[in-house]
Protein backbone atom coordinates (compact mmCIF):
# COMPACT_ATOMS: atom_id res chain seq x y z
CA UNK A 1 0.00 0.00 0.00
CA UNK A 2 1.24 3.31 -1.12
CA UNK A 3 1.09 6.48 1.74
CA UNK A 4 0.70 10.03 0.00
CA UNK A 5 3.14 12.16 2.00
CA UNK A 6 1.88 14.60 3.80
CA UNK A 7 1.99 18.09 2.65
CA UNK A 8 2.69 21.49 4.20
CA UNK A 9 4.01 25.64 3.62
CA UNK A 10 6.91 26.63 4.83
CA UNK A 11 6.96 30.39 5.94
CA UNK A 12 10.64 32.11 5.01
CA UNK A 13 9.01 35.80 6.08
CA UNK A 14 6.49 38.45 5.05
CA UNK A 15 7.41 41.21 2.25
CA UNK A 16 5.43 43.85 0.46
CA UNK A 17 2.71 42.30 -1.47
CA UNK A 18 3.81 43.86 -4.65
CA UNK A 19 7.18 41.63 -4.71
CA UNK A 20 7.94 39.55 -8.24
CA UNK A 21 10.22 36.61 -8.16
CA UNK A 22 12.08 35.05 -10.22
CA UNK A 23 10.73 32.03 -11.25
CA UNK A 24 13.03 28.46 -10.50
CA UNK A 25 13.99 29.30 -7.29
CA UNK A 26 13.85 26.35 -4.49
CA UNK A 27 13.35 26.42 -0.69
CA UNK A 28 14.06 23.78 2.27
CA UNK A 29 13.49 20.52 2.08
CA UNK A 30 13.53 17.21 0.04
CA UNK A 31 13.01 17.59 -2.58
CA UNK A 32 12.92 21.12 -2.04
CA UNK A 33 9.57 22.90 -3.25
CA UNK A 34 9.65 26.02 -5.42
CA UNK A 35 9.71 29.33 -4.03
CA UNK A 36 6.45 31.39 -4.15
CA UNK A 37 4.30 33.86 -2.17
CA UNK A 38 0.82 34.31 -0.46
CA UNK A 39 -0.40 37.65 -0.96
CA UNK A 40 -3.20 39.18 0.96
CA UNK A 41 -3.72 42.93 0.67
CA UNK A 42 0.07 44.89 0.46
CA UNK A 43 1.49 41.38 1.87
CA UNK A 44 3.09 38.62 0.68
CA UNK A 45 4.35 35.24 2.89
CA UNK A 46 7.59 33.89 0.89
CA UNK A 47 6.84 30.16 1.51
CA UNK A 48 7.68 26.66 -0.80
CA UNK A 49 5.80 23.53 -0.19
CA UNK A 50 7.43 20.86 1.84
CA UNK A 51 7.22 17.13 2.63
CA UNK A 52 6.28 16.79 6.52
CA UNK A 53 7.42 13.32 6.59
CA UNK A 54 11.05 14.88 6.11
CA UNK A 55 12.62 15.97 9.00
CA UNK A 56 13.89 19.54 8.93
CA UNK A 57 17.04 20.91 10.45
CA UNK A 58 19.89 19.82 7.80
CA UNK A 59 22.28 22.55 7.82
CA UNK A 60 21.91 23.05 4.19
CA UNK A 61 18.38 23.70 5.05
CA UNK A 62 18.94 26.67 7.57
CA UNK A 63 21.21 27.59 5.07
CA UNK A 64 18.68 28.52 2.29
CA UNK A 65 16.28 29.98 4.68
CA UNK A 66 19.13 32.34 5.56
CA UNK A 67 20.30 32.83 2.32
CA UNK A 68 16.39 33.13 0.59
CA UNK A 69 15.92 36.00 3.72
CA UNK A 70 19.06 37.62 2.78
CA UNK A 71 18.97 37.99 -0.60
CA UNK A 72 15.22 39.30 -0.27
CA UNK A 73 16.52 41.45 2.33
CA UNK A 74 18.89 43.02 -0.35
CA UNK A 75 16.31 44.23 -2.46
CA UNK A 76 13.29 45.20 -0.41
CA UNK A 77 12.18 44.93 3.18
CA UNK A 78 11.82 41.85 4.69
CA UNK A 79 10.32 40.70 8.30
CA UNK A 80 11.81 37.33 8.71
CA UNK A 81 10.16 34.39 10.11
CA UNK A 82 12.34 31.53 12.75
CA UNK A 83 13.44 28.08 11.02
CA UNK A 84 11.14 25.80 11.04
CA UNK A 85 8.16 27.98 10.51
CA UNK A 86 5.31 25.60 8.80
CA UNK A 87 2.10 26.07 8.20
CA UNK A 88 -0.85 23.42 7.05
CA UNK A 89 -2.12 25.29 3.67
CA UNK A 90 -1.90 28.36 1.80
CA UNK A 91 -5.27 29.37 3.19
CA UNK A 92 -4.05 28.91 7.05
CA UNK A 93 -0.78 31.57 6.03
CA UNK A 94 -3.96 33.85 4.71
CA UNK A 95 -6.23 33.16 7.66
CA UNK A 96 -3.84 33.46 10.50
CA UNK A 97 -0.99 35.18 9.55
CA UNK A 98 -1.53 37.40 7.02
CA UNK A 99 -5.52 38.70 7.65
CA UNK A 100 -5.25 39.08 11.47
CA UNK A 101 -1.88 41.13 11.36
CA UNK A 102 -2.26 42.84 8.34
CA UNK A 103 -1.78 46.22 9.59
CA UNK A 104 0.70 45.16 12.20
CA UNK A 105 3.22 43.81 9.25
CA UNK A 106 2.04 46.21 7.15
CA UNK A 107 3.35 49.05 9.75
CA UNK A 108 6.67 46.93 10.19
CA UNK A 109 6.99 46.64 6.89
CA UNK A 110 7.14 50.63 6.52
CA UNK A 111 9.81 51.06 8.93
CA UNK A 112 12.48 48.44 7.79
CA UNK A 113 11.81 50.24 4.03
CA UNK A 114 15.49 50.95 2.96
CA UNK A 115 17.38 49.68 5.53
CA UNK A 116 18.59 46.11 6.22
CA UNK A 117 20.69 44.59 9.01
CA UNK A 118 24.46 44.49 9.50
CA UNK A 119 26.44 42.58 11.92
CA UNK A 120 29.72 43.66 13.46
CA UNK A 121 31.23 40.74 14.75
CA UNK A 122 35.08 40.66 16.80
CA UNK A 123 37.34 38.71 17.67
CA UNK A 124 39.97 38.77 20.43
CA UNK A 125 43.52 38.06 19.80
CA UNK A 126 44.27 35.46 22.29
CA UNK A 127 47.75 36.30 22.92
CA UNK A 128 47.07 40.07 22.98
CA UNK A 129 44.01 39.52 25.13
CA UNK A 130 46.14 37.70 27.86
CA UNK A 131 49.11 39.98 27.91
CA UNK A 132 46.68 42.82 28.73
CA UNK A 133 45.08 40.85 31.54
CA UNK A 134 48.65 40.20 32.76
CA UNK A 135 49.49 43.85 32.30
CA UNK A 136 46.42 45.45 34.10
CA UNK A 137 45.79 42.59 36.74
CA UNK A 138 48.26 42.22 39.26
CA UNK A 139 46.91 38.99 41.26
CA UNK A 140 46.72 37.65 37.42
CA UNK A 141 50.31 38.10 36.77
CA UNK A 142 50.90 36.81 40.47
CA UNK A 143 48.71 33.53 40.15
CA UNK A 144 50.60 33.11 36.43
CA UNK A 145 54.24 33.19 37.64
CA UNK A 146 53.65 30.92 40.62
CA UNK A 147 52.24 28.62 37.80
CA UNK A 148 54.51 28.61 35.16
CA UNK A 149 56.56 25.99 34.45
CA UNK A 150 54.62 23.34 36.61
CA UNK A 151 52.15 20.56 35.48
CA UNK A 152 48.53 20.72 34.62
CA UNK A 153 47.53 18.70 37.67
CA UNK A 154 49.45 21.35 39.83
CA UNK A 155 47.84 23.82 41.76
CA UNK A 156 44.61 23.34 40.71
CA UNK A 157 43.14 25.98 42.44
CA UNK A 158 45.40 28.87 41.68
CA UNK A 159 44.78 27.69 38.31
CA UNK A 160 41.00 27.96 39.29
CA UNK A 161 41.33 31.23 40.45
CA UNK A 162 43.39 32.46 37.37
CA UNK A 163 40.86 31.30 35.07
CA UNK A 164 38.29 33.32 36.90
CA UNK A 165 40.24 36.37 36.64
CA UNK A 166 40.76 35.94 32.73
CA UNK A 167 36.69 35.52 32.50
CA UNK A 168 35.83 38.47 34.31
CA UNK A 169 38.55 40.80 32.92
CA UNK A 170 37.74 39.91 29.27
CA UNK A 171 33.78 40.60 30.16
CA UNK A 172 34.56 43.87 31.71
CA UNK A 173 37.23 44.75 27.81
CA UNK A 174 34.00 43.10 25.81
CA UNK A 175 31.43 45.61 27.37
CA UNK A 176 33.88 48.41 26.98
CA UNK A 177 34.64 47.34 23.15
CA UNK A 178 31.11 46.85 22.74
CA UNK A 179 30.15 50.30 23.89
CA UNK A 180 33.19 51.87 21.67
CA UNK A 181 32.00 49.79 18.77
CA UNK A 182 28.98 51.43 19.66
CA UNK A 183 29.88 55.25 19.49
CA UNK A 184 31.80 54.65 16.53
CA UNK A 185 28.73 53.58 14.19
CA UNK A 186 26.74 55.91 16.10
CA UNK A 187 26.35 58.26 13.40
CA UNK A 188 25.22 55.72 10.80
CA UNK A 189 22.37 53.70 11.99
CA UNK A 190 19.24 53.21 12.93
CA UNK A 191 18.88 50.81 15.75
CA UNK A 192 20.94 48.44 17.33
CA UNK A 193 21.42 45.44 19.33
CA UNK A 194 23.81 43.70 21.70
CA UNK A 195 24.25 39.96 20.92
CA UNK A 196 25.65 37.36 23.37
CA UNK A 197 29.01 36.70 23.06
CA UNK A 198 28.97 32.93 21.21
CA UNK A 199 32.46 32.52 22.02
CA UNK A 200 34.55 33.50 25.22
CA UNK A 201 37.20 35.52 23.07
CA UNK A 202 34.23 37.16 20.99
CA UNK A 203 34.95 40.85 21.39
CA UNK A 204 32.19 42.60 19.52
CA UNK A 205 28.61 41.16 18.49
CA UNK A 206 26.47 43.48 17.53
CA UNK A 207 23.20 44.16 14.71
CA UNK A 208 22.98 47.31 13.54
CA UNK A 209 19.69 48.53 11.55
CA UNK A 210 21.11 50.87 8.55
CA UNK A 211 20.05 52.71 5.84
CA UNK A 212 21.07 52.04 2.40
CA UNK A 213 22.57 55.45 1.85
CA UNK A 214 24.47 54.99 5.46
CA UNK A 215 26.66 51.87 4.64
CA UNK A 216 29.61 53.65 3.22
CA UNK A 217 29.80 56.03 6.09
CA UNK A 218 29.26 53.09 8.58
CA UNK A 219 31.93 50.89 6.69
CA UNK A 220 34.49 53.73 6.82
CA UNK A 221 34.33 54.49 10.67
CA UNK A 222 34.34 50.49 11.77
CA UNK A 223 38.05 50.59 9.32
CA UNK A 224 39.26 53.12 11.04
CA UNK A 225 37.91 51.36 14.30
CA UNK A 226 39.75 48.15 12.91
CA UNK A 227 43.07 49.81 12.42
CA UNK A 228 43.23 51.02 16.24
CA UNK A 229 42.52 47.78 16.75
CA UNK A 230 45.18 45.58 14.95
CA UNK A 231 46.77 42.78 16.29
CA UNK A 232 44.55 43.14 19.18
CA UNK A 233 40.47 42.69 17.66
CA UNK A 234 40.41 40.58 14.43
CA UNK A 235 36.92 42.96 12.89
CA UNK A 236 34.25 41.93 10.40
CA UNK A 237 31.11 43.48 8.78
CA UNK A 238 28.63 41.23 7.52
CA UNK A 239 25.42 41.77 5.83
CA UNK A 240 23.34 43.00 4.42
CA UNK A 241 21.02 40.54 5.81
CA UNK A 242 17.40 40.56 6.83
CA UNK A 243 15.99 42.53 9.87
CA UNK A 244 16.28 39.14 12.09
CA UNK A 245 17.43 41.22 15.02
CA UNK A 246 14.88 44.09 14.47
CA UNK A 247 11.82 42.48 13.09
CA UNK A 248 9.80 41.44 16.74
CA UNK A 249 6.28 41.76 15.34
CA UNK A 250 7.50 38.55 13.12
CA UNK A 251 5.92 34.92 15.25
CA UNK A 252 6.42 31.69 14.19
CA UNK A 253 3.73 30.24 12.09
CA UNK A 254 3.42 26.88 12.89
Amino acid sequence: MVTQSQRGVYVYGILPGDIELAPGGTGVGDPPGEIRVVRHGDLAALVSDVDLDQPLGRPEDLLTHEELLDTSAAEVPVLPFRFGSVAASDEVVTAELLAPRHDEFASALRRLDGHAEYVVRGHYDRDAVLREVLTENPRAAQLCDQIQGTGPDSFRHLRMELAEIVVDVIAAKREQDTRAAGDAAADFVAGSAVRQPAHELDAVYIAFLVAADKTDGLEQALTRLARGWRGRVELRLIGPLAAYDFADTAPDAR
